[in-house]
């Protein structure tokens, strides 16, 4: 095996739990009274996954949509007894900044009781539906803060039809809110001609090259000294999902290289060193806390670690 190029650094893994029918993309396609008719796919590439992540030794945090939790409370045992660790992706995939304060507040609890009540143990962290924690709805922030989540995940720092702030940090930071504190873990991107450009995962690593996600996380591992975090969904491994009437550009760009997936994935867990959230930013990232402060645009203080 080839030693990982990123060397001390251990990047953050991690997986966002929904079916192929979740995706924001099907909004209009398969509504969610139909969720229960589909067939169930999550299960079964998850379970790829936690195979994957055993035969590399890997431990990843796995971001569980409610609704799986709820409909397969054993999945969530499995990936909590393979050493994982597990949060929330909110209940019914809604994006956040199409919610009221109270209906994401609903959302949220709902997901974390169906995760906690199946694995037995506390979640700690959010990531939001299609990263739509944007200028928006940070407000989204406060609920967090109020509900105890220590971290979030929702805040991707880059230009997108659906989400991102461009002009936030693009390394973890804390954020100071009147309630209280959160710590914020941006997915990953690196910064070329004044732009940040993408090199996080999802789609990124089923279009691009797989040179470029190997290329821009070794820049922030060995330029930067900075862990990458990392993401991925479970019917991104699986190619024989159903084909749900997309056309166009929504089809390629939820359909292309799905069959390649799984193999650019093994081949990402041999070049570099991945660990759940909590291993890879919980130990010296986060003690490297500083005062400095960075404002997002409706002026939340920040500290960057």
């Amino acid at each position: 095996m080839t030693p990982p190029l990123s060397g001390r650094i251990v990047n953050a893994l991690t997986f966002d739990v929904e079916d192929y029918f979740h995706a924001s993309i099907f909004d209009r396609v398969v509504p969610r009274s139909r969720w229960d008719s589909c067939e169930i796919r999550v299960s079964e590439s998850t379970d790829r996954l936690l195979g994957i992540l055993d035969d590399s030794k890997t431990r990843a945090t796995f971001f569980v949509l409610g609704w799986v939790a709820e409909r397969l409370p054993g999945l969530v045992r499995r990936i909590a007894a393979a050493g994982h660790e597990l949060a929330s992706h909110g209940y019914g995939h809604r994006l956040v900044y199409e919610l009221t304060k109270e209906q994401f507040r609903a959302d949220l609890r709902r997901s974390r009781a169906a995760i906690e009540s199946a694995a037995g143990q506390p979640v700690l962290g959010y990531r939001a539906p299609s990263y739509s924690i944007t200028e928006r709805s940070l407000w989204a922030l406060d609920v967090l803060v109020e509900e105890g989540f220590v971290y979030d995940s929702s805040i991707f720092p880059i230009h997108h039809d659906r989400y991102g702030i461009p002009a936030a940090p693009r390394h973890p930071y804390r954020i100071e809110r009147s309630a209280g504190n959160l710590w914020e873990l941006p997915p990953s991107t690196v910064r070329l001609w004044r732009t940040n450009l993408p090199v996080a995962g999802g789609g990124y690593f089923r279009l691009l090259p797989y040179g470029w996600t190997k290329w821009g996380i070794a820049r922030l591992n060995r330029r930067e000294e900075r862990p990458a975090v990392f993401y991925l969904h479970p019917w991104e491994i699986d190619p024989d999902q159903p084909r749900l009437g997309l056309n166009g550009f929504g089809a390629f760009r939820h359909y292309r290289n799905l069959e390649r997936t799984e193999a650019r994935l093994r081949q990402l867990l041999t070049d570099f060193q991945f660990g759940s959230v909590t291993e890879a930013l919980a130990g010296p990232v986060l003690a490297a806390a500083t005062t400095r402060t960075h404002e997002l645009p409706t002026h939340p203080q920040v500290v960057h670690v």
